[in-house]
């Protein structure tokens, strides 16, 4: 791990979200493929106390979010194939395999090699280690796949990079068609204060965040070439805030008030 840069060594941030929900806020999210895995994670990453309730709720959220975009593209889809960037250590596959859809994980070498050590890949569930940024997960994924819709993944992916880096990677997708895209952005005033107070207090404020996404519809136009929101929706909005600390509820509030935080789900 001592090896990992800035941006890969957030890779734990979900984990611990979907960790703390799995033991305490079921109803949000319920994860046992995370639990069976703490005991074999660093345990120092339960003990800095550098979470609040909020931050680790937002990273279980975006996991809740997910699985019902992914699970309704595979109920209509079948044939469906998920593709998810940046999977770190994400256990996705293991709450949403319907049984029969092709999945692909992709990361840099060094991140697939530390996840091969705790998540064992298996033969609907295919690791590919190379830079989400590059053509070879996509021509890979729709090589073996060639008349299957493919939705990708990207959670808590884009932050760290450039717009035009973004707009290019989708561009880049539109080329390979039948492809859909769901992650998580912030708007302007949420990456302000995810620069200015939640990656400092992670300990994590090397890890430079640029991209954020003001509207959805502006950015589909300016993706082009037909590119279209099916949809963007509040963040925190079907979450249940019952039994929830104070603060944890009106963070929530806020964020969805401002559309501080939101799932972006656009047709490529």
């Amino acid at each position: 791990m001592s090896d990992f840069d800035a941006v890969e060594k957030t890779l734990f941030v979900p984990m611990l979200g979907r960790i703390y929900a799995s033991e305490n806020c079921r109803s949000i999210l319920y994860d046992e493929k995370a639990l069976a895995l703490k005991p074999r994670l660093p345990q120092d990453i339960f003990m800095d106390g550098r979470q609040n309730q909020y931050t680790l709720l937002a990273s279980a959220v975006r996991s809740r979010n997910m699985d019902c975009l992914i699970r309704e593209f595979l109920s209509k889809r079948k044939d469906g194939v998920v593709v998810q960037l940046g999977c770190g250590l994400e256990t996705t596959f293991s709450r949403n395999d319907n049984g029969k859809s092709l999945w692909y994980e992709v990361d840099l070498p060094e991140v697939i090699e530390y996840r091969r050590q705790l998540i064992r890949e298996s033969e609907r569930d295919i690791y590919v280690p190379c830079d989400a940024f590059t053509s070879v997960w996509i021509k890979k994924a729709r090589e073996e796949n060639p008349d299957c819709p493919i939705m990708v993944v990207a959670g808590g992916l884009f932050h760290y990079f450039g717009k035009d880096k973004v707009l290019s990677l989708m561009r880049m997708m539109q080329r390979f068609g039948n492809i859909e895209i769901v992650f998580d952005a912030v708007n302007g005033c949420g990456l302000a204060m995810m620069k200015r107070r939640y990656m400092k207090k992670m300990g994590h404020d090397d890890a430079k965040m640029y991209f954020h996404v003001d509207s959805a519809k502006r950015l589909a136009l300016e993706i082009g070439c037909g590119a279209k929101v099916a949809e963007s929706g509040k963040y925190f909005g079907a979450i249940g805030r019952k039994g929830l600390k104070l603060s944890t509820r009106l963070s929530m509030d806020i964020s969805d008030l401002l559309g501080m935080l939101r799932m972006i789900h656009l047709v490529l």
